[in-house]
């Protein structure tokens, strides 16, 4: 993702405190190596080999394998893991905050936690997003920002569990095949919806589960219907926002030029998403991580 409106980034500086997160998080290289965030890859698995997202692998070569060939994902590894929390140890780091995607998706969060009680001697906060994307995207900048503003452990923590509740994604899925692949969606939902053209608006609940917000028949109208939801967001307060695609950046453009116009909007970034969110949603998504502030 690239901010592209109101990007005033402090610059970083020597941190007491480490922020982790995963790849799934979507976003930009920018924002990751100037706040030091620490990425974990998720893992792409094919029957030729195993990739780590966003590393040696990319969203656009996995789109141009498909339909032909569906890669399976995995979590984190857990060697992985434990290497990064030694060379923060290692450091002199003794304070953390690990923010992964929602746990309803990935069991990246529940193996943090067990990897964390093997350094009792660091202080770590590890937080389910209960999003993904720039949902989880949001929460790991804010705590970044946080630490560099030279917030107390005690008080970061509480803004991000405030923050989080605050947090919403929204979603136009073109095809629901891949959904129902990975478990998403009946196998019935999926078949009816591709018959009669339904395109649905997908959202995460409080919990972090998918579900369908909206339904929209048509490909053309669910966008409408997506920039609509948000502007109706807009009128509860002032956001940042984050349009994300696969595949699919013309529309992404569409729908940013139409929300960077609200005026509530403080802060907006465009971009595309990761090669493990884009297994589970195919080519061609849209969608949009809001923040209200």
């Amino acid at each position: 993702l690239k901010p592209i409106q109101k990007g005033n980034h402090m610059t970083n500086q020597s941190q007491s405190i480490a922020v982790i997160t995963d790849s799934t998080c979507d976003l930009p290289r920018e924002i990751l190596e100037r706040f030091s965030i620490h990425t974990l890859p998720l893992k792409v698995i094919y029957p030729d080999g195993e990739y780590s997202d966003g590393v040696d692998i990319d969203a656009e070569t996995i789109y141009q394998r498909m339909p032909a060939e569906v890669p399976k994902t995995s979590m984190v590894s857990m060697g992985a893991a434990l290497k990064l929390f030694a060379t923060l140890r290692e450091k002199g780091i003794r304070q953390v905050f690990a923010i992964h995607i929602a746990s309803t998706l990935s069991g990246t969060v529940d193996m943090i936690r067990t990897v964390s009680r093997e350094f009792s001697e660091m202080k770590i906060e590890v937080i389910d997003s209960r999003s993904a994307s720039m949902g989880m995207g949001f929460l790991s900048y804010a705590a970044a920002k946080l630490v560099t503003e030279g917030l107390h452990f005690e008080e970061i923590k509480d803004r991000l569990h405030h923050m989080r509740e605050r947090i919403r994604i929204f979603c136009c899925v073109p095809a629901l095949d891949y959904l129902r692949r990975g478990g998403r969606i009946g196998a019935v939902a999926a078949t009816v919806g591709s018959l009669i053209d339904i395109k649905p608006i997908i959202s995460m609940d409080a919990e972090g589960k998918i579900f369908t917000f909206d339904k929209v028949r048509g490909r053309k109208r669910s966008i409408e219907r997506l920039i609509q939801i948000i502007a109706e967001l807009g009128r509860e307060g002032k956001m940042n926002i984050a349009v994300m695609h696969g595949a699919a950046k013309d529309e992404a453009l569409k729908i940013q030029e139409a929300l960077a116009k609200l005026p509530s909007v403080q802060e907006i970034m465009l971009g595309s998403i990761g090669p493990v969110i884009g297994i589970h949603t195919g080519p061609g998504l849209v969608g949009v991580a809001v923040q209200m502030l």
